[in-house]
């Protein structure tokens, strides 16, 4: 199981983590630079001293005399002092050119016995402080050599300084990076805790919204959709009720009918074979409500099964008329086709096709007074397919509803057909749509992505 923390921990360690990590790369580079510097100017101070050490210890020894005292110079930039002192070939002091006897000495004993090669810019610790030396032998007299060294007590000592405060500055900006992580991560849990408290009310079953604000945008634009999804879910669970109301209802009237003549001809009240019929007809109407209800219930889950085709529209439009032309006849109801020649094609299963047309032209046929409308024909690189009917067309306050599952307008049945229509189209990447013009009439666009 994966490891859990909080968010104040995982503030407070990547607080802490970056603000370390970035000042040791700050004394890193620090110490680097400054190192470098040092042993720049230090390598530049005793090669200047070696120069001048040795012309004075060689015209002191070409015109027979003693050695002067060496002229104890500081550097320009660092302060750091030099001097030189003379070595036997085994590292014994026999001469200093300067008055620091005592420094002299211990340099002396410290590299006692070491080799010449030894004592070429090297740094020498002692109780005393901190030297950079460096040897050079005496062509002249091979069992001499002039050691000459600089004081790099006090800049060493002000680079320990340094570090020690760059590590001071650290820990104060680890007991900062702890603070400013408490509080932010307390900014930031606040508004988490409250959203998961509204969170699970909704998932208790409260569908009521919050006044929630927050500082930060993110919060406060989360807080605004889950209360748009609160309001979403009141409303479909409002339009679920109703559902299920609108259900009942289409359910128990044909059951009553289909009763009371079942009765009926048990009592021997009813003649039954017109009873029978009654009772078919209600049976009819009954199942049609069922399988629509179920083929709805596909739709909103998953497309239904099958492999899709590529259809003529204007087959499938054919092919619905005259399943319904009988209807139409008897009502005196005439249907006027506007075609296009040319084949209009469209990818799309032949039982989706025949649900999305069928309701359409049933709905029209409900309606229509003496005419239906069909058009399909390529529009661009899409498809466009309308069925209008004659009839009083769609009041101003249905238009927004037709589509709803179970919407009854004035003189409606059960109001699922058009619901129907609509899952079809938007399945297959359609879009239908409502208006009015002499009639009601819908509209069906299709895209290029769609059209074979």
């Amino acid at each position: 199981m994966k490891r859990q923390r909080h968010i104040r921990t995982h503030v407070l360690a990547t607080l802490i983590g970056l603000t370390c990590g970035v000042l040791l790369v700050v004394i890193l580079a620090f110490n680097l630079s400054v190192r470098g510097y040092i042993r720049s100017r230090v390598a530049a101070q005793l090669d200047a001293i070696s120069r001048n050490a040795a012309e004075m210890w060689h015209v002191g020894m070409r015109e027979k005399r003693g050695m002067e005292p060496f002229l104890n110079r500081p550097d320009g930039q660092t302060g750091m002092r030099g001097s030189a002192v003379l070595l036997d070939e085994e590292g014994r002091l026999l001469s200093v050119l300067n008055e620091q006897d005592e420094v002299s000495q211990e340099l002396a004993d410290s590299l006692a016995g070491k080799p010449i090669e030894e004592m070429d810019n090297q740094i020498v610790t002692l109780p005393s402080g901190t030297y950079a030396v460096s040897a050079l032998r005496d062509p002249n007299q091979a069992d001499r050599v002039l050691l000459v060294y600089v004081d790099m007590t006090a800049i060493t000592a002000f680079s320990r300084q340094v570090n020690i405060i760059l590590l001071l500055v650290i820990l104060a900006a680890i007991v900062l990076s702890v603070l400013l992580s408490r509080r932010f991560a307390r900014e930031l849990t606040s508004p988490v805790q409250a959203l998961s408290d509204f969170a699970r009310e909704i998932g208790g079953g409260s569908l009521e919204t919050r006044a929630l604000s927050f500082p930060d945008v993110e919060f406060d634009t989360l807080a605004e959709s889950m209360n748009h999804m609160v309001s979403e879910l009141r409303d479909a669970k409002h339009k679920q009720e109703t559902f299920f109301q609108n259900v009942s209802h289409e359910l128990r009237t044909p059951l009553t009918s289909i009763r009371g003549n079942a009765e009926g001809i048990v009592c021997g009240l009813m003649e039954p074979k017109q009873a029978g019929r009654v009772i078919l007809s209600e049976s009819d109407k009954l199942g049609d409500l069922v399988e629509e209800l179920l083929y709805l219930s596909r739709m909103g889950r998953t497309r239904p099964a099958g492999e899709a085709q590529t259809l003529d529209l204007r087959e499938v439009l054919s092919l619905c008329v005259s399943e319904q032309r009988a209807e139409a006849e008897a009502r005196g109801i005439r249907f006027a086709f506007d075609f296009d020649e040319a084949p209009v094609m469209l990818r799309i299963r032949e039982q989706d096709a025949q649900r999305l047309f069928g309701n359409l032209l049933s709905n029209a046929l409900r309606y229509a007074r003496s005419e239906i409308r069909l058009c399909c024909r390529r529009e661009g690189e899409g498809v466009f397919a309308s069925v209008a009917d004659d009839g009083p067309g769609v009041s101003e306050e249905d238009l927004p509803h037709v589509f709803e599952r179970f919407y009854k307008g004035a003189g409606g049945r059960h109001g699922i057909g058009l619901a129907i229509a609509q899952s079809v189209a938007e399945s297959n990447q359609g879009e239908i749509r409502v208006h009015n013009d002499g009639g009601a009439v819908f509209e069906l666009r299709f895209p290029t992505g769609s059209v074979s």
